[in-house]
């Protein structure tokens, strides 16, 4: 009797047939060599949807389509840091023994491994283990991959004193597979999937120590994390660590310090003190995206920043947020300092009738808002626990919702152009925690939020396949209350952040039970659209002044030209010119120190000042400056006028592009 058979559907739609067992790895051996060699790992969906990049080892045992993941790919790269983080791990109980082990994932551009070792770790300490971890890669050891039962795997584990481990097999759910990878004498408890062998792990760094708490709980133990990154080739490595350099010159937390932006202080952990500098800079950010609210339409709105944690419980963010939020009592009563603005923006919707004709009703807020962020995970100004963003929502109609969404995605597209950021696009879909998951309803109100859940998932991805965009798709990453569109953004260094977000939400009008008239004088449930352009005004400056290493644009810049004398019997004349300045609307100071010109130049450029005038008698003589601009050079010496000129036409302020503007008013039509 022959073996079952199985059909494996590839990319481009070829079908092939193996018997039932067949791995991965001899799939790509079947299509040809080179890819046999290059196969690191596969996604296979088996009806249900992509899964997972798997081991090359795994065998397949039903129908299905398979992605061969290949050194070349981003997944593959993943797939090499993750076997990293397995050699790293081996080396250090080598070297340490009595050491535990936790987990050990691939992040962005690297790859971590947490430790319970009570010395923690030092620089000098991360040598040792690179000298070790290279001995393991020279054996070529092989990955392997072994299905094992849960009592077998505890047994094993507590035979070898890792409490983690044994503790985390209990939060493994029943019924799903548990694996184990070993090199050579090293065992880890571990999903996978892994490089075939160490001997292809052959560029690799450790580059930095830290805590953190097991489970990201400052309950529990703190354990010592030690983070590296791994490339296919030292080339590659090379120039990550080149980045790494340039990144901490970056750095805002030091930028911040040296151009007098911000600071923090222990009376208000993780909570910045903007400075003057700093403070200006927040508020020409907010000035931009007012000068796009004047376009689209929006109502700039003020509400409380304290409120009865009886709306977050309306609104179900008291389940899902109370941990993260600051509590209070106030006469008998539970307060909380509002982590989000959504369910009071609802209030004010609520305050009147509302007619089809009126929508849609876009409310702004810039009001301050905080988190309880545990302090591991606090960092500079990208984690915070008190920030603003340029929050705004939309209530509109369901026939509104594709013009609604496109003119926000544009909006976004449109602002990060300003800044020369590249972007892309992700649809997040909806979590496991979600509303109508909640303990306790009926089978009928679940499988009505089911309903409202599909419908906007549906609509979501309609209005992007609508736009023409390309975007991935992140199953489970969506708000709890509805489906977003999240959008990254490029810096100078080639990393990505998480900025932009628009989540399109069916639940909060419902649990707030919003309505307007609708046209045959009936009423109607709105659909509230949830938009962030910056997203957190703190965390964008911080992403910004990083991308720009402080030299920022001049429309942006808190001081945009230093005007320095020769000598000092010319510094009226500096003061006549920063005054004529001032009254065009530029933002110029004079340096008086009884410094040499040298130094005052130089100190300009320390500051990162865009333009530096320098007078002397020959300037004075005609009413000129010599112009220094950080970004076109030397220009000489202008004219007043001239220098005026070319300075105002640098520092105008960005607005709305054309193509969006027409855009908005064809909506506005409509």
């Amino acid at each position: 009797m022959s073996d079952p058979q199985i059909t494996v559907t590839l990319p481009d739609g070829s079908q092939r047939h193996y018997a039932a067992g067949t791995t991965i790895k001899d799939v790509a051996l079947s299509i040809g060599p080179k890819l046999g060699r290059d196969a690191v790992g596969g996604v296979v969906d088996q009806g249900d949807g992509p899964g997972d990049v798997i081991d090359v080892f795994t065998p397949l045992k039903t129908d299905c389509k398979l992605k061969i993941v290949t050194v070349k790919s981003d997944a593959g790269l993943e797939v090499l840091r993750h076997s990293a983080s397995h050699v790293m791990a081996s080396a250090v109980q080598r070297l340490f023994p009595g050491t535990q082990v936790t987990f050990g994932p691939a992040v962005d551009n690297g790859f971590y491994y947490d430790f319970k070792r009570d010395q923690g770790f030092t620089p000098e300490d991360l040598e040792v283990i690179e000298a070790e971890m290279k001995k393991i890669v020279a054996a070529d050891l092989p990955f392997v991959r072994r299905e094992v039962s849960r009592d077998e795997a505890k047994a094993f584990f507590a035979g070898l004193g890792e409490t983690f481990k044994v503790e985390h097999l209990g939060s493994i759910p029943q019924g799903e597979t548990i694996t184990t990878y070993s090199h050579g004498d090293w065992t880890d408890l571990c999903r996978g999937p892994h490089v075939p062998s160490t001997g292809l792990i052959k560029a690799f760094k450790l580059t930095s120590v830290a805590g953190a708490y097991w489970k990201g709980d400052e309950r529990n133990p703190m354990l010592a994390r030690v983070y590296g990154t791994a490339f296919w080739d030292e080339k590659a490595l090379e120039a990550h660590l080149s980045h790494i350099e340039e990144a901490k010159k970056r750095d805002h937390r030091k930028l911040g310090r040296e151009l007098d932006l911000f600071s923090f202080h222990p009376v208000a952990p993780a909570m910045p003190f903007f400075h003057a500098k700093g403070a200006f800079i927040y508020n020409q950010l907010i000035e931009l995206i007012r000068r796009y609210y004047q376009v689209l339409g929006f109502d700039e709105v003020i509400t409380p920043m304290i409120v009865d944690m009886e709306l977050f419980k309306r609104s179900g963010h008291y389940d899902h947020y109370r941990d993260n939020m600051f509590l209070c009592d106030v006469d008998e009563r539970e307060f909380g300092v509002k982590p989000m603005n959504c369910p009071g923006h609802t209030l004010i919707y609520a305050t009147q009738k509302r007619s089809y004709r009126e929508l849609p009703i876009r409310i702004a807020d810039f009001c301050r808002l905080h988190r309880y962020e545990r302090s591991g995970v606090t960092a500079g100004l990208t984690r915070v626990r008190s920030f603003a963003q340029d929050d705004a929502h939309i209530f509109c109609r369901e026939d509104q919702i594709p013009m609604e969404i496109g003119v926000q995605i544009a909006m976004m597209k449109d602002i990060f152009g300003h800044f020369g950021m590249e972007s892309q696009v992700g649809f997040a879909t909806r979590p496991a925690q979600s509303l109508g998951r909640e303990v306790g309803l009926s089978t009928a109100e679940r499988e009505s939020w089911d309903a409202v859940w599909s419908r906007a998932e549906g609509v979501l991805k309609e209005v992007l396949d609508g736009e023409k965009l390309s975007y991935s798709t992140h199953p489970g990453d969506g708000a709890f209350y509805g489906p977003k569109i999240d959008f990254r953004v490029k810096d100078a260094l080639d990393r990505w952040h998480q900025l932009s977000t628009v989540q399109l939400d069916f639940g909060l009008p419902r649990r707030f039970d919003l309505s307007y008239v609708n046209a045959e004088g009936g009423e109607s449930r709105p659909v509230m659209i949830h938009r962030a352009m910056l997203g957190s005004l703190e965390r964008f400056i911080g992403v910004l002044i990083e991308h720009t290493a402080g030299d920022f644009p001049l429309w942006l810049a808190p001081v945009q030209a230093r005007i320095i004398a020769v000598t000092d019997e010319l510094l009226p004349y500096a003061e006549e010119v920063r005054q004529l300045m001032l009254a065009r609307g530029l933002r110029v100071r004079t340096d008086h120190r009884s410094e040499k010109l040298g130094f005052k130049i130089r100190d300009a450029e320390i500051h990162k000042i865009p333009v530096v005038m320098v007078v002397g008698k020959k300037e004075l003589e005609a009413r000129s400056v010599s112009l220094r601009w950080r970004k076109r050079g030397d220009l000489g010496t202008q004219s007043l006028d001239q220098a005026i000129a070319l300075m105002l036409q640098a520092a105008a302020a960005p607005s709305p592009g054309e193509a969006l503007t027409r855009r908005m008013q064809d909506v506005q039509r409509l």
